[in-house]
């Protein structure tokens, strides 16, 4: 299933770091926004271009040092239709040099909406008696608040075509308690959201001993990460959090197996923003994408075990 793909990939790079590509325009280089802006104006497509160029970089720089990658959809959307295609190029270009691609789009519906929603992003879309790939990513982070028919669709398209999902289990941000740290019963919300994702895997086991049915969970909650590693054997872990957001390594050691394996840790800003921070040239913004990379890469790995 679709998390041996990156757990190879992970041991190919020894690396479980995903670089989060949620481009706002304040990230990206002026020679990038100026060169783009000259091609197609101040406009919705000028934006999306300059979106694509930086992401292009990144890409080059990051392939090999890091596994996968996750676009944020709503980066791409804000620009409307020229945003979706640049959403689009990054995937294929993600691709185009081995890398896992995590499509960050927390879908949540029913049915045939769903089922929509997983063709989209990971299966195909007939047009008549011809077949296509409309974005082609290997992951979807979904919402599971609708439960498993909001889960089913996907599952279906998981198994044919290889991809996986992450459901929204306990989240980074500060407000998260307000539901999942609820209870029902004798379990919080978030430990049931997590039992439901064991049981929804258990229809779609892969090699490596994880399931296409993975869990968001925060780097800034690391007691209940470790709780929920836990709790939760076959279920692959997506980590947001490090960084910008505060969490540190040692924050989400307990994510790991016995074997470092069983999750990878998101980061956005630090990685395509540390240009900004490190004393660095703009021109030099993907060295210094690689560089942060690899930082974090070797402080991670000294507490994977």
């Amino acid at each position: 299933m679709a998390f041996d793909t990156l757990i190879q990939k992970i041991k190919g790079t020894n690396n479980v770091t995903v670089a989060g590509l949620d481009p706002k325009l304040d990230y990206i280089p002026a020679f990038i926004k100026n060169a783009a802006y000259e091609q197609y104006g101040k406009t919705l497509m000028g934006a999306a271009e300059a979106l694509f160029r930086f992401n292009k970089g990144l890409i080059d720089a990051l392939s090999g040092i890091v596994p996968a990658v996750k676009p944020q959809c709503a980066y791409y959307e804000m620009y409307g239709w020229p945003g979706v295609k640049a959403f689009y190029d990054t995937v294929a270009y993600a691709k185009s040099k081995g890398m896992y691609v995590i499509a960050d789009g927390k879908r949540n519906d029913i049915g045939s909406t769903m089922e929509c929603y997983a063709r989209a992003f990971l299966g195909e879309t007939a047009v008549e008696d011809e077949t296509f790939t409309a974005f082609g990513a290997d992951a979807l982070t979904v919402n599971g608040y609708l439960g498993t028919d909001g889960i089913a669709p996907l599952l279906s398209i998981c198994k044919q075509s290889d991809k996986g999902i992450f459901v929204l289990v306990k989240t980074s941000n500060p407000s998260s308690g307000e539901l999942q740290d609820q209870h029902i019963a004798d379990e919080t919300v978030f430990e049931k959201m997590g039992t439901l994702c064991e049981q929804w895997g258990a229809q779609a086991m892969g090699a490596s001993g994880y399931s296409a049915v993975g869990a968001v969970v925060g780097a800034t909650y690391p007691e209940q990460l470790k709780l929920l590693r836990q709790k939760l054997p076959h279920t692959f872990f997506l980590v947001p959090g490090y960084g910008a957001q505060g969490g540190a390594a040692k924050d989400v050691a307990g994510a790991f197996d016995q074997n470092g394996m069983g999750a990878v840790v998101n980061s956005s800003r630090a990685i395509m923003c540390a240009y900004q921070k490190g004393g660095y040239d703009e021109k030099d913004y993907a060295q210094a994408a690689r560089d942060e990379a690899i930082r974090m890469r070797d402080e991670i790995n000294a507490y994977r075990g």
